[in-house]
């Protein structure tokens, strides 16, 4: 396993890259004003999923396929900004959906919104090519099992993004709650959310 050393070096570099703003960051705080606290965090949680589940591809070598192909690149971060693109648009279209919901107390339905940060999280190719920079420079090579020490080191970086990222959730919806007051006002904040979403895909799309 890596060296407390290593361990300090690799929270403290993981703390500051997380808090960023990001692709991550700014769809949770989409999300948050678009559907509001529940399931903002579930999309989180989600998000923290895809994340983890692209440390254990990376930890096996297949992150390094997508980072050495520029087609297999370009593929992910297409596919990742026009999910998200979509997601601004049925944001505005259903835009009284959430007006709707809170008036007629109905419940967040948790598998959508756990696969919605799922997807998001999983076609992030920024944080490919990060882990693929950064987790070899964390391990300890004397120690042997560096594929296992990349995921371990995954995995923790994860639960560090999954926390951050709840804190802006809860944030983002202390907003949403205001205009809660008034259920009419939540018509524009979905649209408001949705566009948020929309000009994020948009620019994932121009980044080279």
């Amino acid at each position: 396993m890596p060296s407390s050393s290593q361990w300090i070096a690799f929270l403290i570099a993981s703390l500051l890259f997380i808090q960023v703003p990001g692709p991550s960051l700014l769809f949770t705080i989409g999300r948050a004003l678009t559907v509001g606290r529940r399931e903002a965090l579930l999309s989180v949680v989600g998000n923290g999923l895809g994340v983890t589940t692209q440390v254990l591809l990376v930890s096996v070598g297949l992150g390094a396929v997508v980072a050495a192909s520029t087609t297999a690149y370009t593929v992910v971060k297409v596919a990742g900004a026009v999910y998200v693109i979509w997601l601004g648009i049925q944001a505005i279209r259903h835009r009284t959906e959430a007006r709707k919901a809170l008036e007629a107390q109905v419940a967040a339905r948790r598998g959508h919104a756990l696969r919605v940060g799922f997807i998001v999280g999983v076609t992030n190719p920024k944080t490919i090519l990060f882990f693929l920079a950064f987790l070899p420079q964390f391990t300890n090579t004397a120690a042997g099992h560096v594929g296992l020490q990349m995921a371990v080191l995954g995995v923790v970086f994860g639960v560090m993004a999954v926390c951050s990222d709840s804190v802006w959730a809860l944030a983002a919806s202390k907003a949403r709650d205001w205009f809660a007051r008034k259920p009419a006002r939540l018509d524009r904040l979905g649209a408001a959310g949705g566009t948020m979403m929309v000009g994020l895909g948009v620019t994932l799309l121009a980044r080279e």
